[in-house]
């Protein structure tokens, strides 16, 4: 058995190691590894991308002098060429999505932005609808504000705040919650409707349209990447699935 690891007192072997990967749930992580690899290999930098990224990378992890890198690479079990490979990588990674989706964010934008839109509304939520109507027929009438009804009687956690909620995402809400939000105008008090095992009372306080910056660019690029990671894994899980057959099929024949 040949030795190719040493922690603390612990000796691995090349037999151990990948059952010892599989028993801590990280062969996930290194396929997902090679994946990227795989993608990126042809991905160039110039020479002030790699300098930069090199300086983000030691800044990120506080490493101010050579024997604090020295000392960081022999912990981490680094050689210098693969410290070399590690600086650029997250950058290749980022200019992979941007080559890959960069063109295609907008048309995306667009079809994802109703999940997008964010709502700030009030809420008031209680399992009675003989309460939920003189309740919703107080507020109607002005006798006492929605901030105060839902304060007094709202049985979720949205009473600590006079039922206010949000900002929030209209995919993050029960489904029937953003139709009748997305459907409403601002200031407007719903009659009490059934959602769940709630009866609801609602009025939307300010639709939030989602924008294109660049703050939901990088959100997208990760989510259309995650996309993309997520079925490369299904193809590997599915390619694996069928060599085992193909093997036990050969063992029969």
């Amino acid at each position: 058995m040949s030795e190719i690891l040493k922690i603390g007192n612990r000796t691995i072997t090349a037999e151990e190691l990948i059952p010892l990967l599989a028993s801590y749930q990280m062969l996930p992580q290194l396929r997902r590894e090679l994946i990227i690899d795989a993608a990126i290999a042809s991905i160039d930098c110039t020479p002030e991308e790699i300098t930069s990224a090199k300086q983000q990378f030691f800044a990120e992890r506080q490493l101010k002098s050579e024997a604090e890198l020295k000392a960081w690479m022999e912990y981490q079990g680094l050689g210098a060429n693969q410290l070399e490979a590690m600086t650029v990588r997250k950058l290749k990674v980022e200019k992979f999505k941007h080559l890959t989706w960069g063109k295609k964010l907008e048309a995306y934008f667009f079809q994802s932005k109703a999940k997008l839109d964010k709502v700030i509304y009030s809420l008031l939520r209680t399992q009675d609808i003989g309460i939920a109507q003189e309740l919703y027929f107080r507020i109607q009438a002005k006798e006492q504000t929605f901030a105060d009804v839902a304060r007094e009687y709202s049985q979720g956690p949205e009473a600590q705040t006079g039922g206010l909620v949000g900002p929030v995402e209209l995919s993050q809400l029960h489904p029937a919650m953003a139709q009748l939000l997305s459907n409403n105008q601002p200031g407007l008090v719903l009659p009490p409707n059934r959602i769940g095992e709630w009866i609801v009372i609602v009025q939307l306080e300010k639709f939030i349209p989602a924008q294109l910056d660049d703050s939901m660019r990088m959100r997208l690029l990760n989510e259309l990447f995650e996309g993309w990671m997520n079925e490369q894994q299904k193809q590997m899980m599915l390619s694996a699935n069928s060599s085992d057959d193909s093997s036990s099929l050969s063992r029969l024949a």
